[in-house]
């Protein structure tokens, strides 16, 4: 396979970008309908596939060889890339056993694999500063609204055409430097989740019906320990006819993309100021916005800060079955880190009223796990280890953990469920006995 040059490519897509924002421009001259995103994509096949032409009878009338048709394919693919999808990126995003994308600088590389191996890859970007204009590219078209990437901006969050999930910062490192988390699964069901050993059977029966019967759940977890996707997969246990208002951050749950699973979603994405520092709308903000909507059930992405308190308040009001992901390192500590959001908000709760507050609204934390299954090559598994019922408030969140890990690595069940009967009417039957 013959190598692709990358200035070339760079060039075909300066050309290309160009012809097709003429395009543009001439249709609004014209008053004729703007181009669909996937018409402009076959537009732009179109016109790159007249640049290569072009390009081919430059260099014959040159004396030169021109590219052959494999070549050609090549070519077109990566600057259909770089014009649509994230350039140099795509190969490994197209990989679908890559899980995580370390870039620190255009040269430092590091790709981790599903299976834990951890290996240094090609260079995305000639320079840092052609790094930096991929992130900007990415920043202007990958979410619902333009987020620059600049010195007066140095930090980016957002999601990827694909679902992956992209943090990217400069000016505050010696190298610009992003990280890219892949949704491997996007469509994704909690039988999935039994499937590859993340649930087992008797806790993914137990959390379909908790969901079925609008229990309020924070799932918690480390960084990258699959709290998003486990979330996707219980969202998918919600019936079709709800009404659901997510807020995120930035756009990664995608639950608007499925239609056939969830006909009535709107999916509400933070917005930053710009750079007048105008036009801010912050998740707290959001999640307020979203309880006006009509929500059957508010999903917030991540809780990382103020919000707490507004989706606290919006569970325990009548939103029964939210849903949200929390970090934290094990699923008692979610209290306490629920607490120290509190005391930062703007709301300033005191320790005591949190824990009132978070009593009264999250019936389940469920804890998910990332570790090496060192009996499988080393793999790396993630688990949800605990589920913990909140039970009261007494000074502090009451709790009790309902489902444990044992001696041998089974999760099974350790304490009775206080609700077990309200699980019950929505289909819950136990298979196990209580320690």
């Amino acid at each position: 396979m013959t190598a692709v040059d990358h200035q070339l490519v760079k060039r075909f897509r300066q050309d290309a970008g160009d012809r097709i924002a003429e395009q543009r421009r001439q249709d609004q001259v014209n008053n004729v309908t703007p181009m669909s995103t996937e018409d402009e994509r076959q537009y732009a096949r179109a016109v790159i596939a007249q640049i290569l032409e072009e390009y081919a009878r430059a260099e014959i009338n040159a004396g030169r060889t021109p590219l052959d048709a494999e070549t050609e394919e090549q070519y077109a693919a990566a600057v259909h890339a770089a014009l649509f999808g994230v350039g140099r990126l795509q190969p490994l995003l197209d990989n679908p056993e890559v899980e995580n994308i370390d870039i620190n600088g255009c040269d430092q590389v590091f790709v981790g694999y599903a299976d834990g191996r951890e290996v240094k890859a090609d260079p995305v970007a000639e320079t840092d500063e052609e790094l930096i204009e991929l992130i900007q590219v990415l920043g202007a078209y990958s979410g619902l609204s333009s987020r620059p990437f600049d010195s007066a901006n140095p930090q980016l969050d957002l999601r990827l055409p694909d679902g992956s999930r992209l943090s990217a910062v400069m000016d505050v490192a010696r190298r610009p430097a992003l990280s890219i988390r892949r949704a491997r699964m996007g469509k994704v069901f909690i039988s999935d989740l039994v499937g590859n050993a993340t649930l087992s059977p008797e806790v993914a029966h137990f959390l379909a019906c908790a969901v079925r019967a609008r229990k309020n759940i924070m799932i918690a977890g480390a960084t990258n320990a699959g709290k998003t996707t486990l979330l996707r997969a219980l969202a998918n246990e919600i019936p079709p006819h709800e009404r659901l208002i997510t807020v995120e951050r930035a756009l990664e749950l995608g639950l608007d993309t499925f239609p056939d699973l969830h006909p009535n979603v709107v999916a509400f994405e933070e917005r930053l100021p710009n750079s007048e520092g105008q036009g801010a709308i912050s998740m707290a903000e959001l999640v307020r916005r979203s309880l006006r909507m009509n929500p059957s059930r508010v999903i917030v992405g991540e809780v990382l800060g103020d919000e707490i308190v507004t989706m606290l308040n919006a569970m325990s009001q009548g939103n029964d079955g939210s849903l949200s992901t929390i970090h934290a390192n094990s699923s008692h500590e979610v209290f306490n880190r629920i607490s120290t959001y509190a005391l930062q908000a703007s709301e300033r709760l005191p320790i005591e009223a949190s824990q009132m507050l978070i009593a009264g609204a999250v019936n389940f934390v469920v804890f998910i796990q990332r570790r090496n299954n060192f009996g499988d090559g080393g793999r790396l598994q993630r688990m949800v280890t605990s589920v913990r019922e909140v039970n009261g408030v007494d000074g502090r969140v009451l709790s009790s953990e309902v489902f444990a890990e044992a001696p041998d690595g089974r999760i099974v069940p350790h304490a009775p469920i206080a609700c077990l009967e309200e699980l019950m009417a929505h289909g819950y039957r136990p298979t196990g006995t209580w320690g």
